[in-house]
């Protein structure tokens, strides 16, 4: 079961940029940067209350950010739903009829376990389930 949204993830050209209007212009805060090679991704989390806006930077074209970017240009990328459990919330999303891009979670930033459910079962946006790292 999802426990709240984790954050909103925002495919940007350029991070350094992008912070002009995010942590200066809206004054989020800015709490962790960090390279996702794994995800192929540069990103940084902005407090919002209890919530974070995750900006994403590709590291190349060739990743789906940058894939994103060539097709949409700059926006909203997806949602993330924060879980206790990601196994137990995967297989639920599975006997639901949810089709998964990741079948079983893999790293994310700060350490999380997380895993993608296609747009095409979940109503046209790209959804992202997330169990935080213990130590966050």
């Amino acid at each position: 079961m999802f426990a709240r949204i984790d954050h909103i993830g925002v495919a940007v050209e350029s991070i350094d940029d992008a912070l002009a209007l995010y942590d200066e212009a809206y004054d989020m805060t800015l709490v962790h940067r960090e390279v996702v090679e794994e995800q192929g991704v540069e990103a940084v989390l902005l407090d919002v209350g209890e919530n974070h806006v995750e900006l994403l930077q590709p590291l190349g074209a060739d990743t789906p950010v940058g894939k994103f970017l060539a097709k949409k240009g700059p926006g909203m990328h997806h949602v993330a739903y924060q879980v206790t459990d990601i196994d137990a919330e995967l297989e639920r999303l599975r006997a639901a009829g949810i089709q998964l891009i990741d079948e079983t979670p893999r790293i994310g930033i700060r350490g999380s376990r997380v895993a993608f459910c296609h747009p095409r079962s979940t109503g046209g946006v790209l959804t992202e389930i997330v169990q935080p790292a213990e130590d966050h």
